[in-house]
C-alpha cells in the first residue's frame, strides 16, 4: 500500500494495528497530512472526516464508548487540538479510551512567529493517562513510548491519551510499504477475591447497607452480583438509568423518592454504611441527603484513580471491580437480616408510583414533563437513548428505567457542549439498532455542527424541546428569582432550531393536525424519512407543572 514516507508515522500506524484500533476521527489540515495518506490507505482502518474537531471529538468519544475500545482523533497544528479538549475532559471522567495525535510543527519553530503554531506538548495536562511528545527524526529510538501510549489508553482505568508529533516538511511524500498488525497476547485481569479483607467483608455484617449506582455500562455480571446482594432485607439499591445496571427490584428514581422523605423521618431512611459504584451521580437530591444525613461508613468501589467524596465523608476507596466486590459479598460474608432496612424504601416508592397515573390522567399541559412521560410511554423497544443534559437528563430520571432500553448520557463533565455529536458517534458504531436523542433547544444549537457529519446515520432520531432558553435554570433555586435569568443564565434567544437544521439540509416533521406531544412523538416515529422533531413548550409552565408533579406524588 502506498502511504506515508515519514518513519514516525509508520510507526505510529503499527502501533494502531497492533492494539486493534478500527476506527480513526481525522479532522482535515496540512500538517496532519503524512497521517490522511497513511489512514487512508489502510484496509484495516475506517476513517471518518469531520471538519469540526470539537465535534470530531465527541463523535470519537460516541464511537468507543459504543464499541468499547479505543478510537483515534488526528489533527493538524495550532488550535485544532485544543477543541478536542471538551470530550478529552468527558473521556477522562467516563474513562473512554480515546487516542489523539496531534501534528506539530518541529520545535525549533515553536513560538518564532510561524503560523498554526501553539504549544502543544503536554496541553491537556492532568486530563490524559499520559502524553508524549517526539520529533519527526527520532522515532525509531522511542518505538516503544509510541506503543505505550496506544497500550495505556487501554489499561484500567481506561482513558485518554495524547501524541503530539513534530513533522518536517515536505508532507506530502509517500513510498509502497506493507505494514500489518502483530498477533499481541492477551491477558485477563487476574481476579482475587482476597483482594478484599476479612475485616471489610465482616464490616457488613448485620449493618444496614444502601448502595448508590452511578453512570456506567451495560454490565451483566455486575447487574447479577446486584440483585442478588439486594436480596438481603438489610440491603437496598438506588439506581440512575444511565447506571447500565437497571433492574426492576432497585428503587429507581431517587428524585421522586426523596421528594416524599420528611425531614422528621430521614434518619430512618439513613444507611451506616453507602456504597457507591460506577460515575457521575445526576441526583442532586441524593448529594445534598447524605452530606446532611452522614452514614457511618462510606466505601467507593471503583477501579479508578478517583474514589469519588460525594458525600466529603469518604473512608474506603476500593480500586476493584465491583462485579467482583459483589460477588465475593455474597459469596463469603455473613450478612444477618435482623433489619428490615429494604422494606422502609420499598414500601414509599410503591406509594408513589401508584400515585404517577392519576398525575396524567388529564389531557396534561405543553410543558417539559409532559413530554417526557408522553416519551416513556411509546419509546421503541431495544433502542439506545440519548439525553441532553441539564433539565432533559433529569426529566428522564423521574421515570424508572424501561427494560432492554440503553440509556446514554455526557455526565463525566456534565456539559451541553457535544451531545449531539456524540449520539452520531454512537449511531455510526451501531448501526443495526436505532438511536434516540433527545434535547434542548439550547444544547441543539450549540451542537448544531454534528448536523455537518456525513454521511449522517439514518438510525438517529432527534427530538428537540424548544422552549426558547435554558430550563434548567428555572428550576435550580436561586437562579429562578434572578432579575439575571433570563439575559445571562437561559440565554434567551430567537434562534428556531428548525431553521438551523434546515440549514443542514434537515427538515423537522411536521404534525398535519392539533395533536398530543404523544401522537406526535408516535407519527414521527412511524415516519422513516424525517429525523428531527421540534416540540414546543411553555417557558413559564415547565417550573410549575414539576412543582405540581413534585406536591402530588408527595400528598395524594
Amino acid at each position: 500500500m502506498n502511504i506515508s514516507n515519514k518513519i514516525v508515522v509508520q510507526n505510529i500506524l503499527k502501533a494502531c494495528l497492533n492494539n486493534r484500533i478500527e476506527h480513526v476521527v481525522f479532522s482535515p489540515g496540512s500538517r496532519n497530512a503524512p497521517f490522511a495518506l497513511t489512514f487512508d490507505a489502510h484496509p484495516e482502518i475506517k476513517t471518518h472526516v469531520i471538519h469540526d474537531e470539537r465535534a470530531a471529538g465527541f463523535f470519537a468519544l460516541g464511537v468507543s464508548q459504543t464499541i468499547q475500545k479505543p478510537v483515534v482523533l488526528c489533527c493538524t497544528s495550532g488550535s485544532a487540538l485544543l477543541n478536542y479538549f471538551p470530550a478529552i475532559s468527558e473521556a477522562f471522567y467516563r474513562e473512554i479510551p480515546l487516542i489523539v495525535i496531534s501534528a506539530d510543527r518541529p520545535k525549533r519553530l515553536i513560538n518564532k512567529g510561524h503560523g498554526q503554531t501553539i504549544m502543544q506538548t503536554e496541553v491537556y495536562g492532568q486530563h490524559v493517562k499520559k502524553s508524549l511528545s517526539i520529533e519527526d527524526m527520532e522515532s525509531i529510538d522511542r518505538q516503544d513510548e509510541i506503543f505505550e501510549i496506544f497500550s495505556t489508553a487501554s489499561l484500567v482505568p481506561l482513558g485518554p491519551t495524547h501524541l503530539n508529533v513534530h513533522l518536517e516538511e515536505p508532507l506530502y511524500g509517500s513510498e509502497y510499504v506493507n505494514i500489518i498488525g502483530q498477533e499481541k497476547q492477551q491477558f485477563a485481569n487476574a481476579e482475587d477475591q482476597n483482594l478484599i479483607s476479612t475485616e471489610v467483608l465482616e464490616s457488613f455484617n448485620d449493618k444496614k447497607i444502601l448502595v448508590l449506582c452511578g453512570q456506567g455500562n451495560i454490565n451483566p455480571r455486575l447487574k447479577s452480583a446486584l440483585v442478588g446482594f439486594n436480596k438481603n432485607a438489610n440491603v437496598v439499591v438506588l439506581n440512575e438509568n444511565t447506571s447500565g445496571v437497571n433492574d426492576s427490584s432497585f428503587i429507581n428514581c431517587i428524585d421522586r423518592m426523596l421528594n416524599s422523605v420528611d425531614s422528621n423521618i430521614e434518619k430512618r431512611f439513613t444507611p451506616e454504611i453507602i456504597i457507591t459504584i460506577g460515575g457521575a451521580i445526576v441526583s442532586k437530591r441524593i448529594k445534598a441527603f447524605f452530606i446532611k444525613n452522614k452514614p457511618k461508613k462510606h466505601f467507593a468501589i471503583k477501579q479508578s484513580y478517583i474514589g469519588t467524596d460525594l458525600f466529603l465523608r469518604l473512608d474506603r476507596h476500593l480500586k476493584i471491580d465491583a462485579s467482583l466486590f459483589f460477588e465475593t459479598l455474597n459469596n463469603r460474608a455473613t450478612l444477618l437480616n435482623s433489619k428490615n432496612y429494604k422494606g422502609i424504601w420499598n414500601q414509599l416508592d410503591i406509594q408513589i408510583k401508584d400515585r404517577i397515573p392519576s398525575f396524567f390522567k388529564d389531557k396534561g399541559t405543553n410543558a417539559d414533563l409532559d413530554i417526557f412521560h408522553a416519551l416513556y410511554q411509546v419509546l421503541p423497544e431495544n433502542c439506545s437513548l440519548h439525553l441532553g443534559n441539564s433539565s432533559v437528563v433529569r426529566y428522564m430520571q423521574l421515570f424508572d428505567p424501561i427494560p432492554n432500553i440503553k440509556y446514554e448520557c455526557n455526565r463525566g463533565t456534565s456539559g451541553i457542549d457535544g451531545s449531539t455529536s456524540t449520539a452520531v458517534g454512537c449511531a455510526i458504531a451501531d448501526p443495526k439498532k436505532q438511536h434516540i436523542f433527545i434535547c434542548g433547544d439550547v444544547s441543539f444549537i450549540y451542537d448544531s455542527n454534528a448536523l455537518w457529519i456525513q454521511p449522517f446515520p439514518k438510525n438517529l432520531k432527534m427530538i428537540v424541546i424548544d422552549n426558547k432558553g435554558g430550563g434548567i435554570f428555572k428550576i435550580i433555586e436561586g437562579a429562578k428569582s434572578s432579575k439575571q435569568l433570563e439575559k445571562y443564565f437561559e440565554a434567551k434567544h430567537q434562534t428556531s432550531a428548525e431553521q438551523v437544521a434546515d440549514g443542514f439540509g434537515f427538515k423537522a416533521y411536521k404534525s398535519s393536525k392539533n395533536t398530543s406531544y404523544q401522537e406526535q412523538i408516535i407519527d414521527f416515529f412511524n415516519d422513516k424519512a424525517t429525523q428531527l422533531l421540534v416540540l414546543k413548550t411553555d417557558a413559564m409552565a415547565n417550573p410549575k407543572r414539576l412543582d405540581e408533579f413534585f406536591k402530588h406524588l408527595k400528598n395524594a
